[in-house]
C-alpha cells in the first residue's frame, strides 16, 4: 500500500524546473540536518520516517523546508533533546523580534 507521500506515477502535471534561491532560513534547515547527522543525533532514516509520518494535510500544506523543520523538531522532541515548551518559547521569542531575519 502506498503512503500519501509516495506520488510516483500519479498524474500531477508538469514539474516546475525553475531554479530559485533558497532563503536564509531554508539554508539553515539544510545545515542543521547535516550537523545533526554528523553528530549522530539524527539519522537520515529517522528524518525520512519523520517526514512520512506528518500526515497528508501537513505534508501537502507545507513547503519542502517547512516539512523538514517539522520532522527535525518532532524527532528531537521524541529523543528528549528538546521539549515542546522550549520550541514554543523560542518561536514566541522570534515572533517578538522587530527586525525580520534576512
Amino acid at each position: 500500500m502506498k503512503g500519501y507521500h509516495d506520488i510516483g506515477g500519479t498524474p500531477a502535471g508538469p514539474v516546475d524546473r525553475a531554479e530559485h534561491e533558497l532563503q536564509l532560513w531554508e539554508k539553515r534547515i539544510e545545515a542543521l540536518l547535516i550537523l545533526l547527522n554528523r553528530k549522530k543525533m539524527l539519522r537520515l532514516d529517522e528524518n525520512r520516517r519523520g517526514l512520512e509520518s506528518l500526515g497528508a494535510e501537513v505534508y501537502f500544506g507545507h513547503s519542502y523546508a517547512e516539512r523538514r523543520m517539522l520532522s527535525i523538531s518532532n524527532n528531537l522532541i521524541l529523543k528528549g533533546v528538546l521539549s515542546v515548551e522550549e520550541i514554543a518559547g523560542k518561536i514566541a521569542e522570534i515572533e517578538k523580534r522587530k527586525e525580520p531575519l534576512p
